[in-house]
């Protein structure tokens, strides 16, 4: 397992990180991606940090707090010492008492929220606290100052962003770095091989303002597991497969199934899973920090860490990246063909 900087921080964190969204779902979206009780949750964390796993990523929203509640009770239970594992959890959505302020980036509800979250993980600081999602009825202002305030009381240690355009990240680093407040040192975003949209503007701003990447469902949603391509897509119903019960994220399937192919062929020759293949895609990439697994079951957690020692040739990566390319799209093939030549002189 290797580990890396998260941002511009001195904080290392290691390459695959455990996601907590199959923790504790009783009813909805959450029963339908993972219903596990605290005894597997238990041995899955335990897995995972003898593994040389120390990142763990849960939400307030997950399973309706039970995620964290679990986390925070596995921790326990394992005597996991506390300077042994980075632990990231998020704000924005409603949980517990619903009402008109349970919800968004304001001041009030973030302070609200940390003080829950703490609660339910049975922790005294939150070490990665990140905004879940962009809200359009809060100033970006209060939400910084706010996240800042967490940090100047030690309640957080680094402040991170979910799901965010690039140009909003750009504007709040830049209202941080004005303002002297806490920055956001991480995004964490979905990206697979079958789904690369993060390239097209959020990749470069990542590059240049020296912001961590944490990848969320990097299989596509169970889509890259293996267990399909073209010839299994009419019977994924009677698979039981998450992608028909929650077809989520949405994938361009043509290309995916193409993407699949390649990553078959590649697998068979190295004696590896699809799934494992894919991961491994993804950590070879220069923007990623940390890839976030979820499992249901150890064997499936087993099969996502093996991923970490999969090497992919120069050849191997140069294929995947044909097949899975995104289409051209304005301004990016304009800035490619202008830019071409002041590459060239940087390479030199």
């Amino acid at each position: 397992m290797r580990f890396r900087k998260l941002g511009r921080t001195g904080l290392f964190v290691s390459e695959l990180c455990l996601g907590t969204m199959t923790f504790g779902g009783e009813s909805g979206i959450w029963s339908q991606i993972g219903d596990l009780q605290q005894g597997d949750v238990d041995a899955l964390v335990g897995r995972a940090l003898d593994a040389g796993i120390n990142f763990i990523d849960t939400a307030n929203v997950y399973a309706d707090g039970r995620s964290e509640i679990m986390t925070g009770q596995a921790l326990r239970n394992l005597q996991v010492p506390r300077e042994n594992v980075v632990v990231a959890t998020k704000v924005l959505g409603e949980t517990g008492t619903k009402g008109p302020n349970s919800r968004g980036l304001s001041r009030y509800h973030i302070l609200e929220s940390v003080q829950a979250s703490l609660k339910r993980l049975q922790l005294d600081h939150i070490d990665l606290y990140q905004v879940h999602g962009f809200d359009p009825a809060t100033p970006m202002e209060e939400t910084l100052r706010a996240l800042d305030t967490l940090v100047q009381q030690g309640l957080v240690r680094y402040v991170g962003v979910s799901n965010w355009a690039a140009w909003q990240i750009a504007k709040a680093q830049g209202i941080s770095e004005r303002l002297g407040l806490a920055r956001f040192e991480s995004l964490q975003a979905y990206y697979t091989i079958a789904g690369r949209d993060l390239e097209r503007e959020l990749v470069p701003m990542l590059l240049s303002e020296q912001v961590g990447l944490m990848v969320w469902s990097p299989l596509a949603g169970g889509l890259l597991s293996g267990k399909y391509g073209r010839d299994t897509q009419a019977n994924q119903a009677e698979q039981g497969s998450r992608r028909t019960t929650f077809d989520f994220p949405p994938v361009q399937l043509d290309r995916a199934w193409d993407t699949i192919d390649a990553m078959r062929t590649i697998g068979e020759a190295k004696q590896v899973s699809v799934a494992q293949v894919a991961l491994a895609w993804l950590l070879h990439q220069p923007v990623v920090t940390s890839v976030i697994i979820g499992a249901k079951r150890v064997d499936q957690l087993d099969d996502n860490i093996a991923a970490t020692a999969v090497k992919l040739s120069g050849e191997e990566l140069a294929q995947l990246d044909k097949v899975s390319a995104l289409p051209a799209e304005y301004p990016g093939w304009m800035l490619e063909r202008q830019g071409g030549a002041r590459r060239q002189q940087l390479a030199q």
